[in-house]
């Protein structure tokens, strides 16, 4: 197998490889302990390791090494894992590579192309691979069936892939297979005679990273809450990484970003997702951020081709990248050319013939009387078609209206002459011009505002010194230039020279214009002929929060400028923030909108200013704007990472950049707008617009860099804030036309010295100069990473919030209420993976307040209570525990929160024996007990037979107990002690009473002293309804009394008569009388204070109640087992389905 070439010391391995063969560049080596009879110990030690370890994964024991003559790095280039395997790859290269490379003057060059085919074959194999992978199902059958049988998840847990590796446990390597699901990362390893099995959620992963230890060089590392574990030894651990990575994110984003994600189609069901859709998600994401395309957009193909470029006079060599509405192209060469196509500005696609010199060439002809011209193009029939009907279907969607006077140059070519390009009206940008597009005009809402703010401002103003007016001139001039050779519409080539010119900042009058180009807003703009005055229209007038928080935040938007100050501006910020509003609700309004929003209205119109500002929020600064801004978030921990890669002695002194980190987060929010001179700022905004988020990250950087000296001497995060404030007010915009504003964002006390002016030109360029190597994939790469980090940071926040809250209201220790909750989460994240969205995924809301930002049902309550509840009944647990949830659900929305769990658990196993009786007692009566209670059978329909028995219990030793006085006492003495403020619980009728007495037996079942209290149990059930029928017999004769004509106090009890005869009566709610119709007033009943006081007479049951209980032990036990109960309950639920279907 062909390996990817990676440089390395040849005297590091002598001890693990020998040389079979070499020649003047290749060395073909074999591992030690491999092919020997015997050997010295170094073969057997390095033999016996290979041996255990599964074939799959093991290190190949053959391997081809490139060496470059007098260098001392090598480069492997391919292994085998058997002689013949490598021989071929030896034959291969003394027949196709040796003979030619002795042409080659300089060993680099010798090292370049051999690499360069190398890299061929590689993608060569990998194609054929992945093809094989396709037409052998069989394999992946037989690992499904593994899986399955070795993790019992449900059905629902779809295996993506699997890999054989190495999972390290310490030193030691445990060889085994790792299988990535849907929901899960697992691991599993039989080794000499041990079995281990690792399941890791998704969601329960913090840190996902390429890492290194003492034994190998590249290794996964997965970190979850409390633990870090190594993978090694893939074949391909680029493939592996990646995969984990698009598993990661999009499992954590779609169960606890819910706010602002939207999942691809192809990835809607997880039960639907594969592996190929997640390779392709991936390429979605970097196609989409690279050229800052919508989100709607989907990646068709990827091509490799060469593009004519007039500028040079050359084809150059990149890819071709075609979705649902544009065709792109980026060159190999980084930051060389780009073009982004949209199919609304192309007029036809046509093969060209096909020469030696132009291999299958196509044109691309455009409006603006430019073509491009394609070649090298593999499969371009099929390519051209599929463009052909893409193009039909966005022409059919959105009518062009061509000028025929000039479409008869849209078939010149721009590849034989510049002169094409030269069309010097920008005044509409070029773009296409909609058949309803004039008629919208015409019928868009009049008090719209027509042209950018600042040109007003500059009609009406002073007029700036000549000096500045001609360096405008002059850049004017070279724009106008630069838009004669690249282009001026948005199918312009976009190169390092216009990225120069948009450093030196973009001239006034063009500015407006080339933000929507280089946005490509200009496509959604004429698109959405009179879109936008709809939109004002339908949303003018209404009042809501929103409309309250822009209103607030309208004088706060750029009051430094003129146009600000006045009706006019004020209004048509006011239009664009609430339309914007009504277009996105999930969005809505964010603080800082409006400061990005008033910028917009400078320099572009309002319809303008309102596509430019959907094109920042929905895809230029994705997640930004929303309830948790997790965007923002993001791209400030990535910018720390780059803090410590780009500038770490700044991050040794700062070693907690997380408070630098909050300085900076108004740089992304507001683009620099809101802490530094708007003049300077705006050049910061034409660099983001053309760079996108880069422009910001490398910029802030060089402000670090220039201030990391004062930085390093600051004291306090107080002192660093000023250091930066003071540097960002100072920066100045030698260039700018207009006025420079009076700016409050610095503070300064009197003793300070002013801070030396900055020419933001010059930062501007030092950013790009020394921090404008990140590319887009490297930026992309690293929000993945930290997303990771930022998502399980808001859900650490959550945790703590919550424990702080509910640690002080309970008796379970801090520790032990950390496993309940993680349990609790887990049980609703179990139902988000293999139920249907249904309610379940509306459940985890971030904007909730922190207590209920997770909550469960009545099946996972009885899952949980089942699990760590310690009053276990057997088969009557289910029902106790329907019980126990519809008293937690005060509300009766049929969801309960962690608070309301754990305080019933802490109850359970650290309460006080009256409050775990009273607890029983209400988990016996309505609401916790209805009419239609599963175990309320017919027994409960009858009242029980009355018998005339006196309050004396016979001994088994004769010897009788009278408890009369006994009770007299103890009720007393509960009374007493009972709160003056607590509600008083309604009685208990007989049938309940009944349920109680059952819930007693079922706890005492498989008790070491389950006779001892089974008796005891029996001597209190029948004195009870003794006691319920001395105070029937007593309201019966209280109310014959009453009828009789006597006076309603004879029939009161006194204070010397036991209140176990009289009758208390309390009022029951409406809903709770009305459970048990029949149970009419006068009826039998017993309280909750002669329950207890019944109770305290047996020491047995009293030693039951207030016995220590282990919750620790139970924990442990949920844990191993929650998942497996959750399965065997869905199984449970799909067997009749599977009986029905049965013949």
């Amino acid at each position: 197998m062909w390996l990817k070439p990676e440089e390395v010391l040849l005297k590091n391995a002598l001890k693990l490889w020998v040389t079979q063969k070499s020649s003047c560049y290749f060395i073909l080596q074999r591992r030690r302990g491999h092919g020997e009879g015997g050997g010295r110990l170094t073969g057997r030690l390095v033999g016996a390791l290979d041996a255990v370890l599964d074939s799959n994964a093991r290190v190949a024991p053959f391997r081809i090494l490139l060496q470059v003559p007098g260098s001392q790095v090598y480069s492997p280039i391919a292994c085998g894992a058997t002689l013949e395997e490598i021989n071929q790859h030896w034959d291969w290269l003394e027949q196709n590579l040796l003979h030619t490379l002795s042409v080659f003057d300089n060993k680099d060059d010798i090292a370049s192309f051999v690499k360069g085919k190398v890299k061929a074959l590689i993608a060569e194999e990998t194609s054929g691979r992945l093809a094989r992978q396709e037409e052998e199902p069989e394999k992946f059958r037989e690992a499904l069936v593994k899986f399955e049988a070795r993790f019992n998840f449900p059905e629902a847990e779809k295996l993506v892939t699997y890999y054989s590796c190495c999972c390290w446990k310490g030193r030691v390597p445990r060889q085994g297979w790792l299988y990535l699901s849907i929901n899960h990362l697992c691991f599993y390893s039989f080794f000499l005679g041990k079995e281990l099995k690792l399941v890791v959620p998704w969601v329960d992963i913090q840190k996902l990273e390429r890492t290194s230890n003492v034994f190998l060089t590249d290794t996964i590392r997965i970190t979850t809450q409390n633990k870090e574990r190594d993978f090694s030894m893939f074949l391909n651990l680029d493939e592996v990484f990646r995969i984990m990575e698009q598993l990661a994110d999009v499992t954590l984003r779609r169960l606890l970003d819910n706010e602002g994600f939207d999942l691809d189609p192809g990835l809607q069901e997880p039960s639907q997702i594969t592996k190929r859709d997640l390779e392709a998600r991936a390429q979605n994401e970097f196609f989409r951020a690279f050229f800052r395309l919508p989100r709607r957009e989907k990646l068709h193909a990827v091509l490799d081709c060469s593009l004519w470029t007039p500028f040079s006079r050359c084809h150059t060599a990149g890819r071709m990248f075609t979705s649902d509405s544009y065709i792109c192209f980026a060159s190999k060469e980084a930051g060389c050319c780009k073009v982004i196509l949209p199919l609304r500005e192309v007029v036809s696609i046509e093969k060209m013939e096909d020469t030696s010199l132009l291999p299958n060439p196509i044109i691309v002809s455009i409006r603006s009387k430019m073509a491009f011209q394609f070649i090298e193009l593999t499969g371009r029939d099929s390519l051209v078609e599929s463009l052909l009907a893409r193009l039909k279907q966005v022409h059919a969607d959105h009518p062009v209206h061509y000028d025929t006077a000039r479409d008869e140059d849209l078939t010149s070519s721009v590849f034989h002459s510049t002169s094409m390009c030269s069309d010097h009206r920008f005044g509409r940008i070029e773009m296409v011009s909609s058949q309803n597009s004039e008629e919208g005009e015409k019928e868009m809402s009049p008090h719209l505002h027509r042209e950018a703010l600042v040109a007003g401002f500059r009609r009406s103003g002073s007029q700036s010194p000549d000096s500045r007016l001609s360096r405008e001139q002059v850049k004017l001039r070279l724009w106008n230039d630069h838009f004669v050779e690249y282009g001026r519409t948005v199918c312009m080539f976009r190169t390092e020279k216009i990225r120069k010119l948009v450093a030196m900042g973009i001239p006034e009058s063009l500015r407006g214009k080339l933000w929507l180009l280089f946005s490509d807003a200009v496509t959604d703009l004429t698109s959405h002929p009179g879109y936008y005055g709809n939109l004002v229209e339908e949303s003018m007038g209404k009042c809501c929060l929103v409309t309250e928080e822009i209103e607030r935040d309208l004088h706060r938007s750029l009051p430094e400028h003129p146009a600000f100050q006045n009706e006019t501006g004020i209004a048509a910020l006011r239009r664009v923030l609430t339309a914007y509003a009504h277009r996105n609700p999930r969005i809505g309004y964010c603080q800082s909108m409006n400061i990005l929003t008033s910028l917009l209205l400078l320099y572009a119109e309002e319809e303008e200013a309102f596509w430019l500002l959907v094109a920042v929020c929905e895809r230029m600064l994705p997640d930004y704007f929303n309830h948790r801004v997790i965007g923002a978030q993001v791209d400030q921990s990535v910018f720390e990472e780059l803090i410590k890669e780009q500038l770490p002695e700044l991050a040794e002194h700062m070693r907690d950049l997380s408070a630098l980190a909050s300085i900076s987060l108004s740089w992304f929010l507001t683009l620099f707008l809101s802490i530094m001179p708007l003049e300077s700022a705006v050049n910061v905004v034409d660099c983001f617009f053309y760079d996108g988020i880069k422009a910001i990250f490398q910029l802030g950087l060089a402000v670090l860099e220039a201030n990391a000296e004062d930085l390093c001497s600051s004291k306090d995060d107080s002192q660093a804030l000023m250091v930066l404030s003071r540097f960002l007010d100072r920066i100045k915009n030698e260039d700018s036309p207009g006025p420079p504003l009076s700016s409050h964002h610095a503070f300064f006390s009197d003793d300070q010295e002013p801070c030396p002016m900055t020419d933001i030109a010059d930062l501007i360029r030092d950013s790009y100069e020394k921090f404008g190597d990140q590319s887009v994939a490297q930026i992309e790469h690293m929000r993945c990473k930290h997303r990771i980090r930022v998502l399980q940071g808001h859900e650490d926040t959550t945790k703590q919030n919550v424990l702080r809250v509910v640690i002080p209201e309970v008796s379970v220790l801090p520790e032990d209420l950390e496993e309940l909750y993680d349990l609790f989460k887990r049980e609703h994240m179990m139902s988000c993976y293999w139920e249907q969205p249904r309610p379940v995924a509306l459940r985890h809301d971030p904007s909730r307040p922190y207590a209920e930002q997770y909550r469960i049902d009545a099946r996972q309550f009885a899952r949980l209570f089942q699990l760590v509840s310690p009053w276990t009944c057997g088969a009557h647990t289910e029902i106790l525990a329907e019980r126990t949830f519809r008293l937690l659900d005060e509300n009766m929305d049929h969801l309960i929160e962690f608070k309301a769990f754990v305080s019933c658990l802490d109850i359970m196993y650290n309460g006080e024996m009256n409050e775990k009786i009273k607890l029983l007692y209400r988990l016996h009566i309505p609401p916790a007990l209805t009419e239609n209670d599963r175990d309320s059978q017919s027994p409960l329909k009858n009242p029980l037979l009355s018998t005339s028995r006196p309050l004396v219990i016979g001994k088994s030793n004769g010897d009788t107990v009278d408890y009369q006085k006994q009770l007299k006492q103890m009720i007393k003495d509960l009374a007493k002690e009972k709160d003056k403020t607590e509600k008083e619980l309604p009685k208990m009728s007989q049938r309940e009473f009944i349920q109680f007495c059952k819930t007693l037996y079922s706890m005492f079942h498989e008790d070491p002293e389950e006779n001892d209290l089974c008796q005891a149990i029996a001597t209190v059930t029948t004195l009870l309804l003794q006691i319920g029928e001395v105070g029937q017999r007593g309201r019966s004769s209280g109310s014959c009394s009453q009828e009789g004509g006597e006076e309603p106090q004879a029939s009161a009890p006194s204070p010397e008569q036991d209140s176990v005869f009289a009758d208390t009566h309390t009022g029951k709610s409406p809903r709770e009388s009305q459970a048990f119709p029949e149970e009419a007033q006068g009826g039998w009943t017993v309280s909750l204070e002669h329950i207890l006081a019944s109770l305290l007479t047996e020491q047995s049951l009293v030693n039951f109640f207030e016995k220590p209980l282990d919750l620790k032990s139970k924990l442990e036990n949920a844990k191993i087992n929650q998942y497996s109960l959750k399965a065997c309950e869905m199984s449970r639920q799909s067997q009749p389905g599977l009986k029905v279907s049965s013949p």
